[in-house]
């Protein structure tokens, strides 16, 4: 059984790990635009990172799988993105900034499945849902101090000071690291005889597999460009408050997400997944064409809200479905890599595409593009998906541990 000093270390690790990735958000995209790169050469760059990312999540889930050290997986990928930040506060231009997006990529490839794996160590299958309801709400918590203090430092220091506190954040995050202790449950990944191990092929042969990994592809095309569009565009219209305005439509959401992530774990145990996942899903659309009809920068925090309500819930989802699907089977970080693969194609022509159309048709008919893309998410959700919690299984297995209290 997980100790409580592990439970809140895991706590402390998810705020600050939170805190370190809040840098390479919309924050890189206002960054840019004060250097005088276009929304075109902005989506180009954050294409990069997340293709790398793309590139990286199966092999990535594949080695999580097979290591039995996953803290000194998670400690290296934290280093390695110090590194990126710091490699970003140096020099804006071409080559730093797409050297920096790459190792960002493959580092944060990294980090879901091995919190996810230290997660599911510590507490099992059965208290998972309330688990990653806890991790995502200190890691919506950790964003939103985050984005206030980046907001502060690239309104009243320079934008470059974001990235300076970006690497100094990695220092908490790896004592917090430190302080979980090894449980003695089988890790998620090498079950405990051979026979009860799954092929690759059959994982992806799963009907459920395929289904969600589609409707991820179809949430991320959706929702990764909507920030960073709207960032680009309070820059170029607005001349003070920028940094203020863009920290607080990272607040906004993380008080959402901090809010209603643990209701959302405790819902998906009882009622199961699909009818929080068309809940959640359903926020894209509303959000992108509420982005597209509004003038003032000052009602873009207000809509956040709405990225909060899918951020929760596909925070919480996508590790406790491949639970469902993979997790007694000995490739449950391989699952999460391979939904992370699929995230990462959304993303990328998400980011890709959104540039160009903005460039060449103007932001609302990009943001109409994206709000297609929610509605066919949902839509995939609604008709397609198979339920992935077994009802049975849920009154058996291993004993829930009751959360740490906050």
């Amino acid at each position: 059984m997980a100790t409580l000093r592990s439970l809140r270390a895991l706590d402390w690790l998810n705020f600050f790990l939170a805190n370190v990735q809040t840098g390479f958000g919309p924050f890189i995209a206002s960054y840019l635009t004060t250097n005088k790169w276009t929304q075109g050469e902005i989506g180009i760059a954050l294409s990069v990172g997340t293709a790398t990312a793309m590139l990286s999540q199966v092999p990535a889930g594949a080695l999580i799988d097979a290591l039995r050290d996953k803290k000194a997986a998670a400690a290296i990928a934290i280093v390695a993105i110090a590194a990126c930040a710091l490699l970003l506060a140096a020099s804006p231009t071409l080559v730093p900034v797409i050297a920096a997006e790459v190792f960002h990529g493959f580092a944060s490839c990294m980090l879901t499945p091995a919190i996810a794996a230290i997660s599911f160590a510590l507490v099992g299958r059965h208290a998972l849902g309330n688990r990653l309801g806890r991790n995502a709400c200190y890691a919506s918590i950790g964003s939103a101090v985050a984005a206030a203090l980046m907001g502060a430092f690239g309104e009243y220091s320079s934008a470059r000071a974001v990235f300076w506190l970006t690497a100094a954040l990695t220092v908490p995050a790896l004592v917090a690291l430190s302080m979980i202790e090894p449980t003695s449950r089988v890790a998620p990944g090498l079950p405990t005889s051979p026979e009860k191990r799954g092929t690759i092929s059959e994982l992806l042969r799963d009907k459920r597999v395929l289904i969600f990994a589609a409707c991820i592809a179809l949430f991320h095309l959706s929702n990764a460009a909507m920030l960073n569009l709207a960032a680009g565009e309070v820059t170029t219209h607005m001349s003070d408050n920028v940094q203020l305005v863009i920290a607080a439509c990272i607040i906004v959401p993380q008080i959402v997400v901090a809010a209603l992530s643990p209701w959302v774990g405790r819902s998906a145990e009882r009622w199961g997944r699909r009818p929080l996942l068309v809940f959640g899903f359903a926020a894209l659309p509303v959000r992108a064409l509420l982005l597209a009809s509004i003038s003032s920068p000052y009602l873009l925090a207000p809509v956040q809200v709405f990225d909060g309500i899918s951020a929760a819930v596909f925070g919480v989802m996508m590790p406790l479905i491949a639970a469902d699907v993979a997790g007694s089977k000995g490739h449950y970080n391989l699952c999460i890599g391979f939904f992370g693969l699929t995230a990462g194609i959304g993303a990328t022509l998400s980011t890709l595409v959104a540039g160009f159309v903005a460039d060449r048709f103007g932001n609302t008919v990009s943001f109409l593009l994206l709000a297609a893309a929610g509605a066919a998410a949902v839509f995939l959700v609604w008709a397609a998906l198979p339920e992935t919690r077994d009802a049975s299984e849920a009154k058996t297995g291993d004993e829930q541990l009751p959360p740490a209290s906050p």
